[in-house]
């Protein structure tokens, strides 16, 4: 019954990882260098736009219910541990909940709300932009990274012997 469980809840965290990569992806390679080519005014209106639809949007819980899985894959894998992969799966959940949930809601978060707060036309705003998008880059680059690693290990996981 936990083998099922666990088989069940590996599949959802591939998934889920690899659809959040996918997303932060979009973001590193091409939105966010995008966004800082316009005008700063009209790329700060759009990254506060962005940040305010995506809290009443599918991604949230994307976001939410693929850091559950994970925090529960991982519990159960403790509890698993004469399985050969069990390795890889506490690997996939760490590298998940801390590379990009923790990343996400100590880093990128609080950026996001500053910007909420900043005037797009002033000068503050626009030192603000500035820092926010080396920093939110580089965030969203560890987002990116630890959502697709933490993907590929579930997908190995579920070859093994779980």
């Amino acid at each position: 019954m936990i083998n099922s469980i666990l088989i069940i809840l590996l599949w959802i965290g591939a998934i889920g990882c690899g659809l959040m990569a996918g997303i932060y992806f979009a973001f590193s390679t091409f939105i966010m260098s995008s966004l800082a080519r316009i005008e700063t005014p009209s790329g700060i209106l759009a990254m506060q736009s962005i940040n305010e639809t995506i809290l009443r949007s599918p991604f949230m819980p994307l976001f939410f219910g693929t850091t559950l899985c994970a925090a529960a894959t991982f519990v159960i894998a403790l509890r698993n541990t004469a399985a050969t992969d069990t390795g890889l799966v506490i690997a996939a959940c760490v590298i998940y909940i801390g590379g990009m949930f923790l990343v996400t809601a100590l880093l990128n978060v609080p950026l996001n709300n500053i910007l909420k707060d900043v005037d797009p036309y002033s000068a503050h705003g626009a030192e603000v932009w500035d820092h926010y998008l080396l920093r939110w880059t580089l965030w969203n680059h560890i987002r990116t990274g630890a959502s697709l690693l933490s993907a590929i290990l579930f997908f190995i996981s579920l070859k093994g012997d779980i």
